[in-house]
């Protein structure tokens, strides 16, 4: 059974907490994630929820106390941004490491300096290498519905990882939609208690964070390795049951209009809607056959996913919303790359950077990147393979 509010994505968010029986919350308030947790903290005060909510210093101290917690076995969330993530950065390792299958949500947003308060993808990618498998939601419905189903899949007896669901800053955390919940007993049904396999018991003592010497030390490593690979299988199933409870139909990939198009765009988070939107119009009206592939999942990257998608595209443009000073591609694009060489594909790649700093893509920017991405495919030469987008199209 469904019910229909508006919310924001932050809101969105803060509503799927709720429905997920969190034993405690830990985070510091930080723009543009600040709603979620003051949400949350309402929810504790009225007694609509018996979560401990843990008021810290930093955002280093509220990971690490959500790590504490985890450990005893208890469900965890928290969320932060930006400069919060990166103040984070030692206790994410620490997270994935000691396998806490902690939810957080991301409010993607700028890194400083200069200072800026909107959203792009530079916190993520930053902390793209953590150890946490990482999800991109393109709207508020996604919010609320991703968040719900990380807590399943982070605790998941093959995974055990801690899970960032990412919402464009502003863009989806300040945006009132309309959107369809769960009852709380539905939700109940599909997410039950959480059952720890190892936690912090004062009547069966183990070891936690012990000291590893090299020849040990890597083999904690991959199994981190293993469990990301098995979280792909396990983000398939979550999903596939959440779309029967729902309707709503998730996944590791989602294409549009690649039947007959050679030519795809490929990104993450809210500018697929609006490439989607523009490539429908371009379809319809003129003609041009384009497609749009979004990733949900960017790590572990799905390459088998990946590679089936795009068997038919001979030109794909990949825009990445983060700026990797110094480096020939943008993190995405570094990963299309790296797929492409090990798979042997033969097909032409662009990478363009946009969105710093939420300087957002408008129908008519993507207007124009699809169209330059046609002409690339019948042979026109683009004047760079890489840039920043507004410059380059």
């Amino acid at each position: 059974m469904v019910r229909r509010l508006g919310l924001t994505g932050n809101e969105a968010i803060a509503y799927a907490v709720k429905q997920c029986d969190v034993g405690l919350v830990s985070a510091y308030p930080i723009t543009p994630q600040t709603i979620i947790v003051e949400r949350i903290s309402d929810y504790v005060a009225n007694g609509e929820i018996d979560t401990e909510f843990v008021c810290v210093e930093s955002e280093h101290s509220a990971l690490s106390a959500c790590i504490g917690a985890s450990l005893t076995g208890l469900r965890v969330f928290t969320a932060t941004a930006s400069q919060g993530l990166a103040l984070m950065h030692e206790v994410l390792y620490a997270t994935s490491g000691l396998r806490c299958p902690i939810v957080m949500a991301v409010a993607n947003r700028a890194l400083s300096a200069p200072l800026n308060i909107h959203g792009d993808h530079s916190d993520m990618m930053g902390s793209r290498d953590c150890g946490w498998i990482q999800i991109f939601a393109e709207n508020v419905q996604e919010a609320y519905d991703w968040t719900i189903q990380s807590f399943k899949i982070a605790e998941h007896p093959d995974v055990q990882l801690p899970v960032a669901v990412n919402i464009d800053g502003f863009t989806l955390t300040h945006c009132l939609e309309d959107i369809e919940v769960l009852e709380k007993e539905d939700v109940e049904k599909f997410l039950p208690p959480r059952k720890p396999i190892y936690r912090i018991d004062p009547e069966k003592p183990m070891t936690f964070g012990a000291w590893a010497m090299p020849e040990y030390y890597y083999k904690f490593k991959l199994q981190q390795q293993e469990a990301m690979e098995n979280s792909i299988k396990v983000f398939k199933q979550v999903a596939d049951e959440y779309g029967k409870l729902t309707g709503r139909n998730y996944g590791v990939i989602q294409s549009y209009g690649l039947e007959g198009s050679k030519v795809a765009i490929m990104a993450l988070g809210s500018t697929c809607g609006t490439l989607r939107h523009v490539a429908k119009i371009l379809r319809e009206t003129k003609g041009l056959k384009v497609g749009v592939i979004k990733l949900w999942l960017y790590r572990p990257i799905p390459e088998d996913d990946f590679i089936s998608t795009v068997e038919n595209v001979e030109t794909l443009i990949v825009l990445d919303r983060a700026l990797s000073p110094g480096a020939v591609f943008g993190p995405l694009g570094s990963d299309v790359a790296s797929m492409i060489v090990k798979r042997n594909l033969d097909f032409r790649l662009l990478n363009y950077t946009y969105g710093l700093g939420g300087d957002e893509v408008s129908m008519d920017l993507a207007d124009k990147l699809l169209r330059l991405a046609v002409k690339v495919a019948e042979g026109v030469k683009p004047t760079s393979l890489t840039g920043y987008l507004r410059e380059v199209v």
